[in-house]
């Protein structure tokens, strides 16, 4: 099996993680993150996480704003394997009900993973998605 190809399973994996994760689930995110100290995630739903402690109680704080969702597509901007290190920017869509609504409603991200491979597969090592899609006004980056 090439490198190629065992990357393509990982991200196949990874996609199917988003599908849990909008069910309510972060198992799938879990089992594809690094446990080494220098993993990070940055979601739309708090401050960035470091150390698989941190990454694990955010994958379970994400999972839990979820009651249901269908995932819609992956548009995959870039995509880059070396021997060491391979990353993927993508722009993921699907529908998610956020606990308390009454209704799905269409969400994209746009996301950047970062993967390594660590024990024979490759891990994530940092994962940034945010809900920015499209064309922000330049105020949008002052606090308010």
């Amino acid at each position: 099996m090439t490198e190629r190809t065992s990357f393509d399973q990982v991200m196949e994996q990874h996609h199917a993680a988003l599908g849990q994760m909008v069910g309510g689930s972060a198992e799938g995110f879990k089992a594809l993150y690094s446990r080494a100290d220098d993993a990070t995630l940055a979601n739309p739903f708090g401050p960035p996480a470091r150390g698989w402690q941190r990454i694990d109680q955010t994958l379970e704080g994400a999972a839990s704003h979820y009651t249901g969702g269908d995932l819609q597509a992956f548009e995959t901007l870039a995509k880059c394997v070396t021997p060491d290190l391979a990353y993927t920017v993508e722009m993921e869509r699907f529908t998610a009900r956020l606990v308390g609504m009454d209704e799905a409603r269409p969400v994209t991200l746009r996301c950047t993973t970062i993967f390594r491979p660590e024990d024979g597969t490759w891990k994530i090592v940092h994962r940034h998605a945010d809900p920015i899609a499209s064309v922000q006004a330049p105020e949008s980056v002052l606090q308010r």
